[in-house]
């Protein structure tokens, strides 16, 4: 069965840093061409924040550009997202999820069709970041 869980979620100040890791079980993660973080905050819609693709071509939100970091270790076969100066409104459960599940190879463009659509069936159970003082 495909799973994924997401951990490294927690409270920090304004400014602070956490790691993201997302653990993949029931397939290989540097087997699925595109691989995706998201988050959704209490009464908005859920939202894409980063992906990396076959390429590892990485993409970011506006909000997120230039302070979040995406990455994986194919031999953890785990999906990270380190984020720094963490803002309030980064506030949110963070998901991974495995848009479109295409094996192989997959271009930055297809890869941002299947993200932004939310073009997945799995994605783990999410974990909570909270910054605030």
């Amino acid at each position: 069965d495909v799973q994924l869980v997401e951990s490294g979620g927690g409270l920090v100040q304004p400014g602070g840093s956490l790691r993201l890791s997302c653990t993949a079980s029931g397939f290989t993660i540097s087997s699925i061409c595109c691989m995706s973080w998201y988050r959704q905050a209490p009464g908005k819609e859920r939202e894409l924040v980063s992906f990396i693709n076959s390429d590892s071509n990485t993409y970011y939100a506006d909000s997120v550009r230039g302070r979040f970091t995406i990455s994986k270790d194919n031999a953890k076969n785990t999906l990270y997202l380190q984020m720094n100066s963490l803002k309030f409104e980064d506030t949110a459960v963070y998901y991974c999820a495995p848009p479109g599940m295409r094996v192989g190879y997959c271009s930055g463009s297809w890869c941002y069709a299947r993200s932004s659509a939310h073009d997945y069936s799995y994605r783990g159970q999410g974990t909570q970041v909270t910054a605030s003082s």
